[in-house]
């Protein structure tokens, strides 16, 4: 299982990269790419480098999509080449996971017509679909998250589509997920 997730200036950083090290805990393959710069910039301060920007990748070699939130999610909506993949994982049925403000551009491409979903409340338009108010929720291969605050639930609940319920309750194990 191969994962993308493509990040730009004021991506989220607990969601990026909380979700990353879930999933490589849970033995995913998950290549972080940038939109178009080798280094950038979390809406905190964190700077990362990146080794590939969304030009210098193959997007069929993936299984699925991660998408964080951040303001970034506006550049990310105003980029061709990323809704291309978009649409080439919805139309081969591949897995899309989005979190906080992640699931409004799945909205404004209408993909979330008829599907459960979540995202950040104050991001919730008339989508066409049912919000859940909940951490993270699961409709077929969409897996949306709410907030940064969701970020564990949701990377587990993607970890769950990639894998098995079984490999993402024993990572959930392993991290003492359910420690009192």
């Amino acid at each position: 299982m191969k994962v993308l997730c493509v990040l730009t200036n004021n991506f989220e950083e607990i969601e990026a990269i909380g979700t990353f090290a879930i999933l490589r805990r849970g033995g995913v393959d998950i290549d972080i790419v940038s939109l178009h710069d080798n280094e950038i910039t979390g809406k905190y301060g964190l700077t990362i480098k990146i080794k590939q920007t969304i030009d210098e990748i193959d997007h069929h070699q993936y299984d699925a999509l991660f998408i964080a939130g951040g303001s970034q999610y506006i550049e990310l909506e105003h980029n061709e080449k990323f809704k291309h993949i978009i649409r080439h994982c919805i139309r081969n049925n591949k897995i899309i996971g989005a979190i906080c403000a992640g699931p409004t551009i799945l909205g404004h491409m209408g993909l979330l017509k008829d599907k459960n979903y979540t995202c950040f409340n104050s991001m919730n338009e008339n989508f066409g679909g049912t919000f859940i108010d909940k951490y993270a929720v699961r409709d077929s291969n969409l897996i949306t998250g709410k907030s940064a605050a969701a970020t564990i639930d949701f990377a587990f609940l993607l970890l769950e589509a990639l894998t098995s319920k079984e490999n993402a309750e024993n990572t959930k194990e392993r991290i003492y997920y359910y420690h009192n």
